[in-house]
């Protein structure tokens, strides 16, 4: 049992699952897809407050924001850092079963050690504490990382990045990963876009990751699949993504800022005739792992990587990412 701000989490649910947990719990962390920036924890700029820390360029929590009625103004408008915050505190008192809820809760006591509920009444109280704590440990990306006995992280990163920010910083492995949904989109040539690649590989790269909305045209994810099958790399598969749906709010705020939804149908049968014809083709496949935005599809993703054995199932991604949608994720992985 886990209480988040007073909501009861039934997470470990039996005397088995708590061994188990034990085992693992505190094994270094390795983080093989994430969207940190390179450039800030090599910089390792100290943050300014909690408000800075927990809301810039953090679209799962604008969203949140938004839902609960927010004006835009205090979410990636102009209004303080503290103005923003005590926004996101209202919206969070009104969102108990949304992840941000237990988040919230989380890293509170995990950086700051302040178990008291994240409601109005209690945030000016929290504000004074956590900044503080900031202030007095001088709390940083790197220091925060390191809180969280972080091992190695793998940072998402344009083909064209200069990757100056990647090595090993602070005793933390920083590699980069090779995502060219842009470069595909604007069509980059293929062989300079393999010379990225090798880039990236000379760089500590070992993972590639390509998120696209759906399978009707699969000639560059082909070219990929191919590419990471003779270099070795892993490649990451995140599809079902209907992108920048409110037109107004993405020519006003921009891309990735929380108006992205998953797509209402996936065609399992052009994934499975993919995965057969590069298999045929290259006589294997690269390990790939499968992220379906729409769960719904789970079950034929499973089935479907059960016929190729170096196919899996990734972790429950991006709307599934909640308490009810990671445990639907084990269950069905489990199932299959």
């Amino acid at each position: 049992m886990a209480e988040c701000n007073g909501n009861i989490v039934d997470v470990l649910t039996s005397d088995y699952a708590r061994e188990i947990y034990g085992q693992v719990k505190d094994l270094p962390i390795v983080d093989y897809h994430c969207h940190l920036s390179p450039k800030e924890i090599y910089e390792d700029k100290p943050f300014e407050n909690i408000g800075q820390m927990w809301l810039d360029g953090d679209h799962y929590k604008w969203r949140l924001m938004r839902a609960a009625g927010i004006d835009e103004e205090y979410i990636t408008g102009g209004k303080s850092r503290k103005e923003k915050y005590s926004a996101f505190c209202d919206a969070v008192s009104r969102s108990p079963g949304n992840p941000v809820w237990d988040w919230t809760a989380m890293e509170l006591e995990k950086f700051f050690g302040v178990t008291k509920p994240f409601l109005p009444e209690y945030a000016e109280e929290i504000w004074e504490e956590c900044n503080a704590v900031i202030e007095r440990e001088k709390l940083s990306p790197r220091k925060a990382i390191a809180m969280n006995n972080v091992e190695y992280i793998a940072t998402t990163d344009d083909p064209f990045s200069a990757l100056d920010g990647h090595g090993d910083i602070g005793g933390i492995k920083v590699r980069p990963t090779f995502r060219p949904d842009r470069c595909f989109t604007e069509g980059v040539d293929k062989a300079l876009l393999e010379d990225k690649l090798d880039f990236f590989i000379s760089k500590g790269c070992k993972l590639a990751d390509h998120g696209f909305d759906g399978f009707s045209d699969t000639s560059d994810l082909e070219w990929l699949i191919r590419k990471c099958y003779e270099k070795g790399v892993i490649l990451q598969l995140h599809f079902g993504t209907c992108r920048n749906i409110n037109s107004k709010a993405f020519f006003s705020i921009g891309r990735d800022s929380g108006f992205d939804v998953f797509r209402d149908s996936i065609s399992t049968d052009a994934l499975a005739k993919l995965l057969d014809k590069m298999c045929s083709e290259l006589g294997g496949l690269p390990k790939i792992i499968l992220y379906p935005l729409n769960d719904v599809y789970l079950r034929a993703v499973c089935a479907i990587s059960g016929a190729f054995p170096n196919v899996l199932v990734g972790a429950a991604w991006w709307f599934n990412d909640t308490v009810c949608g990671i445990r639907r994720q084990l269950e069905t992985v489990a199932e299959y």
